[in-house]
């Protein structure tokens, strides 16, 4: 053991990834949880919150700078009682914190998160982010602020407990409408004129540097172009969306050479990434591709997302069955050193045709766009535009590109890989099995399909325990009760792979989880749901989320995948509690449409509600009719085909029985039609309702 890491802290103890990378701090670090906070609490020693996660980049940065330093670490452990919590195991603790911080400063928050709680009420009176060992940046050092701030506390302790009062009364819910809101359909209109303004008509995506994926924005534009085949097709609405994703497609926000996406761009055209490659990101951005593949049949979105499903099994999948959380953005010390080339690295691993064709798709042949006079690689310039050039057919300059990613993606993976954080996440698992369910049906691939049910086994027999969730599991420890976003995420995979494969005992999995929610996690004053359950420990804030960020809001999946668990089953209690969210949120929404994308899909399903088909029949006769369901993008319309072997099932599926051959039950809402025999006659019904 070196001298850098001679010291062993209680983080050692810890499942996270990134607590155990400051196992060897010689900052005396706890986990949050008892211990830490009686002895803050006995020694009247304010907390010393750090939270971050082990992709991120400024918190290596920190903790090289001042948590491995001896002398800052001295500092810390005389004046404060140091927690350091992981923010993808505590995303309770992130959310309220990052909630403190903004009402503190009016800023904005991120990684790392540094902030100082009240020893007793755990109400925080200063925060920051990253913070460097000397002062820099227009901000202090580090250990002069730790000094400032400690001192403070016991000087001013008057002045800060009246804040934290202040501040504690604002974390409070707001309270409720005096009257029960109409639903209405301005919202759906609103979130569309905005999107539009922050629209990037030039390089696709919304807004400017740095630019992020925003799943939840182009998933709206793909349901309102959809609604619009009603009347009038919105062409505009599906543009934006296409041109989005074909952008990040090409950019170099998508690993030319290995599959999957990154966090986010640094500049306005896709072209250099934040290169942390996140599990939600990619499960959520695998979906769209194959939906938007579904729409238009542009061959590219069929590529990337079974290119991104590839790199999912390949390096995020355990052999448990679970996936992974992140990839790092570092390796060896530098951020992207995994990723970049310089042109003699890929001259030497190509012919001259091939390195010909490789310049000018992946940009070599411009100025080197990263530093140290590298290349990161993007599509520079598409296979028809090589093949004029020179003289090529378009096949045969396609067939070159692939042989040229080939030999590259075998060289690099020579190289020191970045870290890997292999802990596994219920809800961010739950967004790539949808992932995966959505490109095995839409995509005609099987082994997405099993690659997510092993996912999924792997969930409910590790992670679902006593009839409860947990939040994560690694090193064969699962552990954490789990949120919103895991019951929430995990009810609409399972839909999803209902419609992917049938297995009743999913659906028995699905219900148990929907009561969980409503038993556990309900607002049963006010409606909509809390980011913790009942029983969860007490904090200075329990949050009802309503808004999308880096993942889709919980609030926004339970309205949207109770809502179509009401429909299938028929069950009252599942489709109020969905319009009890929207009711809740309604004045959030109304405010902020587009900031509520996931939100706005739950309530065009309200106003709207989703076509139910059930295909009753023989397994071996079922997928004719199943393809036919599938062979249009229809986000409205949910198709389960259940082999009628299967008996004994809930609700009004127990009266959708099998007969001779395969019958269709398509049910919008609480209107059924007459069961349907004929494969052409359900090609008519569903050619009136794409």
């Amino acid at each position: 053991m070196t001298a850098a890491n001679c010291h062993t802290n209680r983080l050692s103890h810890e499942t996270s990834p990134y607590l155990q990378q400051h196992a060897h701090n010689p900052v005396d670090w706890y986990p949050w949880g008892p211990e830490a906070l009686e002895r803050a609490r006995r020694e009247d020693k304010p907390i010393l919150l750090s939270i971050g996660y082990s992709a991120c980049h400024w918190c290596h940065v920190m903790a090289h700078e001042s948590f491995e330093d001896p002398a800052t670490a001295e500092v810390m452990n005389a004046l404060f009682v140091n927690i350091k919590v992981d923010r993808e195991e505590r995303p309770d603790l992130d959310r309220i914190y990052q909630t403190a911080h903004h009402l503190l400063t009016r800023r904005s928050g991120g990684w790392p998160l540094t902030m100082m709680l009240a020893p007793d009420s755990h109400a925080p009176y200063f925060g920051g982010t990253y913070f460097p060992r000397e002062a820099r940046y227009g901000l202090p050092a580090f250990t002069d602020l730790l000094q400032r701030i400690a001192r403070a506390w016991h000087e001013q302790r008057s002045d800060i407990e009246a804040q934290n009062q202040t501040l504690v009364a604002a974390l409070a819910p707001a309270p409720p409408a005096a009257a029960k809101p109409a639903l209405n359909a301005v919202p759906l209109a609103a979130a569309r004129h905005q999107l539009e303004s922050s629209f990037d008509a030039h390089h696709g995506g919304f807004g400017s540097a740095p630019k992020f994926p925003h799943p939840p924005h182009i998933e709206r534009l793909l349901r309102h172009y959809a609604h619009s085949l009603m009347g009038e097709p919105d062409a505009e609405a599906l543009r934006m969306a296409t041109a989005t994703l074909r952008a990040m497609a090409q950019g170099g926000i998508y690993d030319q050479i290995g599959g999957g996406f990154c966090r986010y761009a640094v500049d306005e055209r896709w072209l250099i990434p934040h290169f942390e490659k996140m599990l939600y990101d990619n499960g959520l951005l695998l979906g769209l591709y194959a939906q938007a593949y579904a729409l238009t049949r542009e061959a590219l979105f069929k590529d990337i997302a079974l290119e991104t499903a590839r790199w999912a099994m390949r390096e995020m999948q355990s052999s448990e069955g679970g996936y992974y959380s992140a990839l790092d953005a570092d390796s060896e010390g530098h951020e992207g050193k995994f990723y970049v080339w310089s042109r003699d690295e890929i001259r030497t691993v190509l012919d001259t045709q091939e390195y010909d064709i490789a310049a000018r798709r992946f940009g070599l042949t411009q100025a080197a766009n990263f530093e140290d006079s590298a290349w990161h690689l993007y599509a520079a310039a598409d296979s028809a535009t090589i093949a004029h050039e020179l003289n090529l057919t378009e096949a045969r300059a396609a067939e070159i590109i692939d042989s040229a990613r080939r030999k590259l993606f075998t060289v690099r993976e020579a190289r020191v890989r970045p870290g890997r954080d292999e802990k596994i996440l219920t809800s961010w698992n739950a967004l790539m099995i949808k992932g995966m369910a959505l490109a095995g049906r839409l995509l005609d691939a099987p082994e997405c399909t099993a690659s997510a049910e092993r996912a999924l086994d792997f969930i409910r027999a590790t992670l679902w325990t006593n009839k409860r969730l947990l939040a994560t599991y690694k090193d064969g420890r699962a552990h954490l009760p789990a949120y919103l976003d895991d019951h929430a995420f995990l009810l609409d995979a399972l839909l999803e792979m209902l419609q992917t494969r049938w297995r009743t005992g999913d659906l028995q999995f699905a219900v148990e989880i929907a009561d969980v929610m409503l038993e556990h996690f309900e607002d049963k004053q006010n409606g909509g749901f809390f980011f913790t359950a009942d029983d969860h420990e007490q904090l200075i804030q329990r949050p009802r989320p309503l808004s999308d960020d880096a993942t889709p809001s919980g609030n926004g999946i339970a309205a949207l995948a109770l809502g179509r668990l009401g429909h299938l089953l028929g069950e009252p209690r599942y489709l109020d509690a969905a319009t009890r969210t929207l009711e809740a949120a309604w004045s959030e929404v109304a405010r902020m449409p587009y900031a509520h994308g996931t939100l706005l899909s739950a309530l065009e399903e309200q106003l709207h509600p989703p076509q139910i088909i059930v295909l009753r029949g023989d397994a071996a006769v079922l997928q004719p009719w199943r393809d036919l369901c599938n062979k249009y993008y229809a986000p409205r319309r949910l198709a389960f085909a259940i082999p009628a072997a299967e008996q004994n099932l809930p609700g009004v599926l127990a009266q959708q029985s099998p007969a001779t051959g395969v019958t269709a039950y398509v049910c919008e809402g609480v209107s059924c039609s007459a069961p349907i025999t004929d494969l052409s006659a359900l090609e008519a019904r569903l050619a009136a309702r794409k």
